[in-house]
């Protein structure tokens, strides 16, 4: 696969105003008279808990070890670039392992996921982010832990790229993922390599078995300079963010990464993103994450948001105890698990109507919203079912759905609703879409294969597709109820 080649955005103080021209934090807009409560909501979080603050400071690492630990701050970007926080969210701080998605993601657009599944596993390793051990394979049990990040550090450019050239790449694809330029923290790179001996004894173990085929020595220089890249909370956020949007930055619009490589990303940090307190964070938070030792932790609630919190001290397993504390509150509070979602089968139904002409034709009008999965689908089906079905009530002529505020539609459901209409039309009825944009059916709209048997006659999926439903909104047009028959599927 090529190269990846990274547009980096405005500095910090020019992007608030990229995002189609306005300012991203929405209590910073013109005219505004009100502050959001979401402000307030993290306010009171990073108050809350800032009332005692238990851990250490990562002390193997001098630099580290010296940080003001009483800093706390959290921050919240949502897939459309707008931010919120509180607290320390302007205090710089060194990436440290929360790089290891990011830098994975890299590997995977520039290689593919089967030739980077053959030198990294994924399998949860239950041990300390630093342990000497491979799996059965000789492979690193998976790429957020030390074996496996310098493993794939080493696979960016790997055979082409200098020491210096493999850093810059990586560093230009971490501030794609910001949205801004991100620069390095020497200071505690310095402090780092000079103790960076359990590093340098993994690296030797790697290049023994196989797993790197450059020098050791090179690869920890480079992996720990990764460590060292210097961000903020926001920047943080940002980055979050642009995995939650499906690896396009919310900011900037680049498309850093593919969809395809963040579902792979997310589904690593799952399992293995908080190390040996993996389980304990899927059940508690449920969401992806990353900790770093430097006191940062990255969560990403998928088509949803990125969230970053700083505080220097850390728990036994490396992980930052009041950012670990603040994710399982507002997780709780804001019900963001991911085993908890809202039920987009109900929710994908905007509304429904039945329309009565001066001439008494009967049409159906089905508007929909948001994503169209399977299970989305399926409901949209069993209400056409109903809506349509024949009965001494009403005899309807016509269906007209408005998919104007439909955001996203997945190809199973586009084929499944495409041969939903063509069966509908096939019955007699008229099938009109109200699609501008053509986002329901796209080509499947124009008689091509579904891959589903196809009704007889006439494939196409619509008599007319149309821009708007004006024509329904005259007049002529009278709103009557459904009958009790009409909503039995519901």
């Amino acid at each position: 696969m090529a190269t990846t080649s990274f547009a980096i955005a405005p500095s910090p103080k020019t992007r608030s105003k990229t995002a189609k021209g306005l300012p991203i934090d929405p209590n910073a807009h013109p005219g505004v008279k009100i502050q959001s409560p979401i402000s307030d909501y993290l306010a009171t979080l990073v108050s809350q808990n800032s009332k005692d603050n238990p851990g250490a400071n990562a002390a193997y690492i001098p630099e580290l070890a010296a940080v003001n630990s009483d800093q706390i701050g959290a921050c919240i970007t949502t897939v459309d670039g707008y931010v919120y926080g509180a607290g320390a969210t302007s205090v710089e701080f060194s990436i440290q392992s929360v790089s290891k998605p990011f830098v994975y993601a890299l590997a995977i657009e520039e290689h593919g996921l089967d030739w980077v599944l053959k030198r990294v596993d994924v399998e949860p390793s239950g041990e300390a982010f630093n342990e000497l051990s491979l799996d059965g394979e000789q492979l690193p049990k998976n790429p957020m832990i030390n074996a496996g990040a310098m493993t794939t550090h080493s696979l960016i450019g790997e055979g082409k790229y200098s020491v210096d050239e493999r850093f810059e790449h990586i560093r230009k694809g971490l501030s794609a993922f910001a949205g801004r330029d991100l620069g390095v923290d020497e200071g505690s790179y310095k402090s780092e390599i000079a103790t960076a001996f359990r590093n340098f004894s993994i690296a030797y173990m790697l290049r023994n078995y196989g797993a790197i085929k450059g020098d050791p020595g090179d690869v920890v220089k480079g992996y720990t300079r990764q460590c060292a890249i210097r961000l903020t909370a926001e920047d943080l956020a940002q980055m979050g963010a642009t995995l939650a949007n499906g690896g396009k930055q919310p900011v900037t619009g680049v498309q850093v990464v593919s969809p395809e490589t963040v579902r792979q990303v997310l589904s690593v940090m799952t399992t293995c993103g908080m190390y040996n307190e993996a389980g304990h964070w899927v059940c508690e938070v449920g969401f992806p994450g990353k900790s770093g030792v430097s006191g940062c932790v990255l969560g990403v609630l998928p088509g949803n948001l990125g969230m970053a919190t700083f505080s220097p001290r850390l728990d036994v397993a490396g992980n930052s105890v009041r950012g670990v504390r603040m994710y399982k509150q507002i997780a709780k509070e804001m019900v963001l698990h991911m085993m908890l979602p809202p039920p987009p089968a109900r929710t994908v139904i905007r509304r429904d109507y039945l329309l009565r002409s001066a001439e008494g034709e009967k049409i159906v009008v089905v508007s929909l919203m948001g994503a169209v999965n399977f299970t989305a689908t399926e409901r949209i089906v069993r209400v056409l079912q109903s809506r349509t079905a024949a009965q001494e009530a009403h005899t309807i002529n016509g269906l007209v759905v408005d998919v104007r505020r439909v955001d996203q539609v997945y190809p199973v459901a586009s084929r499944i609703l495409a041969e939903a209409l063509r069966r509908l039309r096939a019955t007699g009825h008229k099938v009109v879409l109200v699609d501008p944009g053509n986002i329901l059916l796209g080509e499947l709209g124009k008689g091509s294969p579904t891959g589903i048997d196809t009704a007889p006659g006439d494939d196409a999926a619509a008599d007319e597709i149309i821009g708007d439903t004006s024509q329904f909104e005259s007049d002529k047009w009278e709103r009557i109820p459904f009958s009790p028959q009409m909503m039995e599927l519901d």
